[in-house]
């Protein structure tokens, strides 16, 4: 027993020291390399302590499993991958519950029955279920299949009634410990999930995803309480705690408080939509460009800033952008890339497009990092980026997104914006960033444009 507890003592280390190693994109590839070694050194461990002799079926799962994970890994464009990772939360969320129902309806551990057992099995119960739904409605809402924030009758009323219902049925439980009580908690905790997750908006989604990660952890911990696996504890409660710091930060970057997210619906309300000017703002007030206005720009430019956005991963846009910023390289322009934190819709979503594209790791510069850098930057070109980018989040008080921070590429000599229209972002509303004395906008798909960009820039 000593040794197995030592086994999961130097997995919980390597898994420290992968997350550690994911802070950065540099590190990111060891990081992960360092997390599956002690993933694998947990699973041994384990099949060890419960004394498991036949792996016919654990092959055979871990054939199946690995193969499906592998076709999809292989499948999935980078623009899904928030979908893919929603997912994933989701499967982690249903593997827990489907554990926890299974230890009650045949017990493995030494406690069972006993209060502690009854409380981490329900727990896991409740928290797995709702990570389930709440995972599928995100992915939905990523998906397009679901409108970015459905508003319910009396949804607030519905969402602390059954929250209050799933609290009061996990006590019946562990007082009782009867079957149907678990059946009926599943029910209430699957359909809390539907309602916690389905009012919140678009521009949400890197916050709902990180916390929807957390959830999936805080399950797994419970479970490995039900289990008494030590490994699974350690193992949850660091996915637990860093969903948790990254939902933070995450609500630190939009400006948002985590309560506003989870029960304040959407980012713009109804009557502030109702009073966001439409076509009108735009009318008149746009410059537009094409690939030689813009080619002509860089040849007495020094500095030139790149602002990816949610538009480079639908475009696909990242190798190309990574020529263009070469191209100007070598021809003696100091470039980089400016990385906010919410750009995109997951968590480090620009930084796994660009380093997909080899862009070096130390042209990726952070938001707080790159904004003193905009005033002394010749050419800004805007990405897709939309609601990061908006100057009225820093000067309009009346704005909905107002104190969010964001890349201050206003500020720049000239900004070119490559966008597809004029519609707006996830928040909904304009940008006055496009109307604004030193923006040019260059519409169309980022990959086509950046493409005759770079053609353009070469015959020069």
């Amino acid at each position: 027993m000593e040794l197995i507890n030592l086994a999961y003592l130097v997995a919980a280390v390597l898994f420290i020291l992968g997350l550690k190693g994911l802070s950065s994109p540099k590190t990111a590839p060891r990081g992960n390399m360092i997390g599956a070694i002690g993933m694998l050194i947990a699973i041994v461990a384990t099949l060890v302590d419960y004394h498991v002799l036949s792996f016919g079926w654990i092959i055979a799962g871990m054939v199946v499993g690995g193969g499906i994970g592998a076709f999809i890994a292989r499948k999935v464009q980078m623009t899904q991958m928030p979908e893919m990772v929603a997912l994933l939360n989701g499967f982690g969320g249903a593997a827990s519950l489907l554990v926890a129902l299974s230890e009650y309806i045949a017990p493995s551990a030494d406690s069972v029955g006993t209060i502690p057992w009854l409380v981490a099995l329900a727990l896991s119960v409740l928290i797995g279920s709702v990570t389930l739904t709440g995972s599928l409605v995100a992915w939905a809402k990523l998906q397009g299949y679901a409108e970015k924030a459905m508003q319910l009758p009396n949804q607030s009323f519905l969402r602390t009634a059954l929250g209050l219902v799933a609290l009061a049925l996990v006590v019946v439980f562990v007082l009782k410990g009867w079957g149907f009580i678990l059946v009926l908690l599943v029910v209430a905790a699957l359909l809390l999930g539907l309602l916690l997750v389905i009012a919140i908006g678009g521009a949400d989604m890197p916050v709902v995803i990180a916390l929807l990660n957390s959830y999936s952890g805080l399950a797994a911990a419970a479970t490995g309480f039900v289990l008494m696996n030590n490994g699974l504890i350690i193992c949850g409660s660091l996915v637990g705690a860093s969903g948790i710091i990254l939902s933070k930060i995450m609500c630190k970057a939009m400006n948002r408080s985590l309560g506003s997210v989870l029960f304040g619906g959407a980012m713009v309300s109804d009557e502030q939509m109702a009073s966001i000017p439409g076509k009108e703002f735009y009318e008149g007030k746009v410059k537009s460009c094409g690939a030689e206005e813009v080619a002509m720009l860089f040849e007495n430019a020094q500095r030139v800033i790149f602002a990816p956005g949610y538009g480079l991963a639908v475009a696909q846009a990242q190798h190309v952008t990574q020529e263009l910023a070469l191209l100007l390289e070598n021809r003696g322009i100091d470039v980089k890339f400016a990385i906010h934190p919410v750009a995109g819709r997951m968590p480090g979503h620009m930084n796994v497009l660009l380093a997909e594209a080899e862009v070096p790791y130390d042209k990726l510069v952070e938001m707080d990092n790159i904004n003193p850098d905009f005033a002394q930057t010749d050419v800004t070109i805007v990405l897709g980026a939309n609601d990061v980018t908006n100057p009225a989040a820093r000067d309009d008080p009346s704005s909905p997104i107002y104190g969010m921070p964001i890349l201050e590429v206003d500020k720049s000599r000239t900004v070119v914006v490559i966008k597809r229209s004029l519609s707006p972002g996830f928040a909904g509303i304009p940008n006055q960033l496009f109307i604004n004395d030193n923006s040019l906008m260059l519409f169309g798909d980022a990959k086509a444009v950046l493409q005759d960009l770079v053609r353009a820039t070469m015959e020069l």
